[in-house]
């Protein structure tokens, strides 16, 4: 899967936002979406957010999470803990990067949140470096990726398949071959 597919994915995420436009009940494959009223929060996914927000037609309202104190909080328990832990959301990096690209004016204090983001995505991705070194050296068979987003399995996903191509390529011609033959005297 490539990036763009998983932001795609996280487009499909579910934000707040304050329409300024009065709207009934929109009927769409995904579900119903609506009613809008102005200054009225609603519930719509990232991807009509961000079209909205485009033509200033709403104005966002920042997920729970995005916010600088939760996100300090969240970097340091990442750089405490040996293991990964629980995201705020399963795209919070996809969902920064749109978030702050579009409506970054509607996000209180969004350089401080990219930075957080940012801090938090490289210690996820120094644990995963670690933990992909401590698989192959251990020449383990098996891993557990609890906690990890899809991004984050993306990203190491092509060095850790062919890791262990390469492994297994090396423990068979190590092996003794099934057709070699002892000769009897």
């Amino acid at each position: 899967m490539e990036p763009a597919e998983v932001e795609f994915l996280a487009e499909k995420e579910l934000v707040t936002i304050a329409a300024q436009f009065s709207l009934d009940r929109i009927h769409l494959i995904g579900g119903d979406l609506g009613p809008f009223n102005p200054g009225l929060p609603v519930e719509v996914p990232v991807w009509l957010a961000i079209n909205l927000k485009q033509r200033q037609k709403c104005r966002l309202i920042p997920p729970e999470w995005m916010d600088v104190g939760k996100l300090e909080e969240i970097r340091d328990q990442e750089r405490k803990e040996d293991t990964f832990t629980p995201m705020p959301s399963p795209y919070y990096m996809e969902l920064t990067k749109l978030l702050l690209n579009y409506a970054s004016d509607n996000i209180p204090r969004a350089d401080e949140i990219r930075t957080l983001v940012k801090d938090t995505w490289d210690t996820r991705m120094a644990k995963l470096r670690l933990s992909a070194d401590s698989f192959v050296r251990q020449q383990e068979v098996h891993a557990k990726v609890d906690n990890l987003t899809l991004m984050e399995i993306n990203t190491t996903r092509t060095f850790l398949t062919q890791a262990l191509d390469h492994m297994y390529k090396l423990r068979t011609n190590l092996q003794p071959g099934e057709s070699s033959h002892s000769q009897d005297f």
